[in-house]
């Protein structure tokens, strides 16, 4: 189903990764990109449980826009072990107008079709999803 407002349709792996990522712990993070010629988001990189937050930020192309949930993993004060689930709006600043607007436009309907999502973070450039920002959003 088309979403009204950016005509944008979600594909069914898109979900099933992410119930994947969320209730097995299949992945360590999904990277999902807008097809523009088929109107459809898919599922561009799946990474595997062992890669880390930088193998994470490699995976972002400098100046296109994607979607992106991360599983970040972290002990609190009191020593729990606990994770957050991020969705990401990756949105670089060298990245096409039109592709900017289409992302932003679908971004809503998307992360709702991913039931489960903790922390979201709007990203234009990598500093502003370092390590750091998601430590001090996760608590």
């Amino acid at each position: 189903m088309a979403n009204a407002a950016s005509g944008m349709a979600v594909h069914d792996e898109c979900k099933l990764k992410f119930l994947e990522l969320k209730a097995k712990r299949t992945y360590r993070f999904i990277v999902f990109k807008i097809e523009e010629k088929q109107k459809e988001v898919i599922v561009e990189k799946l990474g595997d449980p062992t890669q880390s937050h930088e193998d994470f930020a490699a995976c972002l192309p400098d100046s296109e826009c994607r979607y992106a949930v991360f599983d970040y993993d972290f002990v609190t004060e009191e020593n729990c072990q606990k994770s957050r689930i991020f969705f990401i709006a990756w949105s670089p600043d060298t990245a096409r107008v039109r592709s900017k607007m289409i992302y932003a436009s679908s971004k809503d309907r998307f992360k709702r079709e991913l039931d489960g999502i903790q922390v979201e973070l709007q990203a234009t450039d990598p500093t502003e999803m370092d390590l750091n920002v998601f430590k001090s959003r996760a608590n």
